[in-house]
């Protein structure tokens, strides 16, 4: 096989690519395996409709493992409304804001449903072959924006963090990193970024105390971060993800070595930078690590296609970060997970806590 950066004999790679991209079904086509080979292809994003069951699920994540063995096989997985994987076995999670609720009236039972969620969530999506999920939700909920609404812990910064960083430590009982998101917060803006473009016109020191106040506090155990498609007019002009100075603050103000994930660069909020290749290079030039592409598989073979590989120095980094997120333990497998007395356990907290409808 001929080599490239990034590439060594035998296509294994010796550093992620900065891209991440979905498939078409519930199986690799032909042109799914032409994008996971591409060298500039770090991780593959999956959805509901790659998912019919467990067996087919568990069948998908191991042909992508097999075709890139050191792809990130990542999952919008959040609890409520954003749960991909819903049946044949996988436990029903609450909405973040059910969290919030049982904390307002008993911190020490929230934070251990917090733990609860964080461990079934991620040792359900490890047994099946997902390396990590996108969550939590950091995001403060004031009662204005439909796109978040209950996805969010609570309005109090201080809630946020103190079940944030409990779901973290579930997630990480099952060798799961973690992604906080949308930095600095979504929760004010009354857009929603799949359609539109949200605008924040708070004062910078406003959204500092409030909004970002979860991911200063949680910098050192947050290994991937995303910002939002939002505009803050009286900080920049770009949304945060195309930011240098809102990048430059998670970074050098808080601190922040972990992965830069771009939000989906399919998505409305990001049409402000032009076209999709335009698009990632003002999210890499802003500080993004990563960019994902989503729902649209032509606009996946455009970038792939239109974008020069990253620097050596640009590469380094982003594997460096990347390695975060690799589960740091081997992962159970399903049959070996139900008979685990933690998990049993956990799950029936999960169950007792979650709305049946």
């Amino acid at each position: 096989m001929a080599t490239g950066k990034g590439m060594l004999l035998g296509g294994k790679r010796d550093t992620y690519g900065p891209v991440m991209l979905d498939v078409i079904g519930l199986r690799l086509q032909d042109e799914d395996f032409r994008r996971i080979r591409h060298p500039l292809t770090g991780g593959v994003i999956l959805f509901a409709r790659n998912y019919q069951s467990r067996e087919q699920l568990m069948a998908l994540t191991a042909e992508i493992k097999r075709e890139r063995p050191d792809v990130l096989i990542a999952v919008d997985h959040e609890g409520g409304r954003v749960q991909r994987f819903r049946y044949d076995g996988f436990t029903r999670l609450p909405a973040m804001r059910i969290l919030g609720e049982m904390y307002e009236k008993d911190p020490k039972s929230a934070v251990r449903a917090a733990v609860a969620v964080g461990y079934v969530l991620a040792s359900e999506l490890r047994a099946s072959g997902v390396d990590f999920s996108f969550t939590p939700v950091l995001d403060l909920d004031y009662g204005v924006s439909a796109v978040i609404g209950n996805r969010s812990f609570s309005r109090d910064p201080d809630v946020v963090t103190v079940l944030a960083q409990n779901l973290h430590y579930g997630l990480s009982m099952a060798g799961m990193a973690n992604c906080g998101k949308h930095f600095p917060g979504h929760g004010y803006a009354t857009g929603d970024s799949h359609t539109e473009i949200p605008v924040d016109d708070r004062e910078l020191d406003v959204i500092l105390a409030e909004d970002a106040s979860p991911y200063r506090a949680l910098d050192m155990t947050l290994a991937g971060v995303m910002p939002a498609h939002v505009i803050y007019p009286k900080v920049d002009s770009q949304p945060a993800g195309f930011s240098k100075k809102w990048l430059s603050i998670l970074r050098n103000d808080f601190g922040f070595d972990g992965v830069i994930f771009s939000d989906d660069l399919s998505m409305e909020g990001a049409s402000v930078a032009g076209g999709i290749v335009d698009r990632a290079k003002a999210a890499f030039d802003a500080g993004c690590d990563m960019v994902l592409v989503c729902n649209a598989p032509a606009s996946a073979d455009e970038l792939l296609a239109g974008l020069p590989l990253r620097s050596d120095e640009e590469m380094r980094a982003l594997r460096r970060r990347m390695d975060k997120l690799v589960p740091k333990q081997p992962a159970k497998d399903w049959d070996t997970l139900q008979a685990e007395p933690l998990y049993q356990r956990a799950r029936a907290l999960v169950e007792s806590i979650t709305p049946t409808r």
